[in-house]
């Protein structure tokens, strides 16, 4: 079975250092590449690019609101022509970037608070559904399994990536634990990589509460800004491959080609 491994990277920030970028894409088949507004610069999608070419690895853009005080990770009420704006333009700076070196970006994954009330509005989620189907329709996008963004994205028929966070818990409902509760994270890659491997082979999502919620899941997202990123990220791809998993980058799976 085909799954895919993707990381938020180019975050650089007073909040992240992004000194384990280089080591995490010698492990992860695609990189969400922050583009400027809430981490990173033209310098660090530079590297990333650069980095990702050479290890076969996919590029996406990780658009964000255009807050680095909070790392993107505040929520703000903007209308559908400046979510609009926000995406087109994060979109652009990086396409920009990859098409110096030759390359392009072949998928999108919404960032931090944008992502999180995308899941719950359907009204959000198909506003950027259809900014995103409207760039390019050979553009994957990237969306947490199960929720709204998902739900939104089939509307129009778009090329969807179904994904789980290895480093997250859930709740009932399947959203993400605020990261405001003590349990939000998952932090020891031992635990990780088994919280991983169930999801995958039972193709559902485990809730905090041990709850099953049946999904499809065709990617695994490591956070790039834990502590122990780099350490869970080899573990869960160690522990997928000993699985018998293949692992590819987005854009060469065989459901987009």
């Amino acid at each position: 079975m085909e799954i895919n491994i993707n990381c938020d990277l180019g975050e650089k920030s007073k909040h992240h250092s992004n000194k384990h970028d280089p080591d995490l894409l010698e492990i992860v088949n695609s990189a969400n590449i922050a583009c400027g507004y809430h981490a990173g610069d033209e310098e660090t999608m530079n590297q990333v690019v650069q980095i990702s070419q050479k290890n076969g690895v996919s590029i996406g853009a990780h658009p964000s609101f255009n807050d680095p005080e909070n790392f993107g990770r505040e929520r703000m009420n903007l209308s559908s022509n400046e979510i609009k704006k926000l995406l087109i333009d994060q979109y652009e700076l990086l396409q920009k970037i990859a098409s110096n070196h030759g390359d392009k970006v072949t998928h999108i994954k919404p960032h931090g608070a944008l992502n999180n009330m995308a899941c719950e509005d359907l009204e959000l989620s198909t506003t950027i559904a259809k900014v995103i189907n409207g760039i390019d329709k050979d553009l994957i996008y990237l969306v947490p399994t199960g929720s709204k963004m998902e739900e939104a994205a089939k509307k129009f028929n778009m090329k969807i990536a179904c994904e789980i966070f290895a480093d997250r818990n859930y709740e009932d409902n399947g959203n993400l634990v605020s990261r405001k509760k003590s349990h939000a994270l998952i932090t020891d890659p031992i635990e990780a990589k088994k919280h991983v491997l169930k999801m995958v082979k039972t193709q559902a999502i485990n809730c905090h509460s041990g709850k099953q919620i049946p999904c499809e899941i065709d990617s695994i997202c490591i956070h790039g800004d834990n502590l122990s990123s780099l350490t869970t990220a080899k573990s869960i791809r160690d522990n997928l491959l000993e699985n018998k998993f293949e692992l590819k980058p987005l854009n060469k799976m065989e459901k987009f080609i």
